[in-house]
């Protein structure tokens, strides 16, 4: 696609309509249906993404399209680790993501999307076993086909991490304009040592996250989750110039 061609064939209604819907409809899947995304459609979606904007053009990221047996053994590798309390609670993470101190509002955010789905599952507070078991799902790629790892190169700073959002946004937007559905994965992190070794990524790179990427599953209870999201005017200030001019 060129950036420059024309806009599709649409009424202008139409079009908003189409491409807020995208954004609107876009949300974290966590069953996927074994139907099969080729390597086709996933260049597809990302000769769109790579339009995302980024500070100086620097276009800081590097995507690993992750399938088949390979996509097979990684999960194997970290499920070994997973399994294993005493390893792994010695890994590190190769960034801080979440807040070392939670306060609110994120906190409540964060336990509020956390009891949803458990509730939707119906995994009693406190029921340890089916919560590593669920949490584990991340690392199967919740039954995904396709599975994306993102890296950027360690001598890149914080702001190519606001680059990489916004591209990684254009990843999901553009998967959803195509009927298909995402989940954005920082679980991955913890196991960057394991995912890099198994792919042959070089040091140089550090693991932002992972992604599934397929077609959700909507006989599963968990993807009838629907999170909240506040309002404009919660999170919005408009600060208007509406001092009077002073004559002397």
């Amino acid at each position: 696609m060129h950036r420059l061609s024309h806009p599709p064939s649409l009424d202008d209604q139409d079009l908003r309509l189409a491409v807020d819907w995208a954004i609107v409809s876009r949300r974290s899947v966590r069953a996927f249906l074994p139907r099969d995304v080729s390597n086709e459609q996933v260049a597809d979606i990302l000769d769109v993404a790579r339009y995302a904007a980024s500070g100086m053009n620097t276009q800081p990221w590097h995507v690993h399209v992750v399938r088949g047996a390979v996509k097979d053994r990684i999960s194997a590798a970290i499920a070994e680790i997973d399994n294993d309390p005493e390893r792994s609670v010695a890994l590190k993470e190769p960034y801080e993501y979440y807040p070392v101190t939670w306060t609110s509002p994120f906190v409540d955010r964060r336990r509020k999307v956390g009891w949803d789905l458990y509730g939707l599952l119906e995994i009693e507070k406190g029921d340890k076993a089916r919560m590593h078991a669920q949490h584990g799902r991340n690392y199967r790629f919740f039954d995904a086909p396709v599975g994306l790892f993102f890296t950027v190169d360690r001598v890149m700073e914080q702001g190519s991490l606001i680059d990489y959002g916004m591209f990684l946004q254009s990843v999901m937007v553009s998967a959803r304009a195509r009927g298909l559905d995402t989940c954005p994965q920082v679980a991955f992190t913890k196991f960057h040592r394991v995912i890099v070794a198994e792919l042959g990524i070089p040091d140089s790179q550090m693991l932002v996250c992972g992604m599934s990427l397929g077609h959700a599953d909507m006989s599963r209870v968990e993807n009838t989750l629907v999170t909240e999201r506040e309002p404009v005017e919660r999170f919005t200030t408009f600060h208007d110039d509406t001092r009077k001019e002073v004559r002397s």
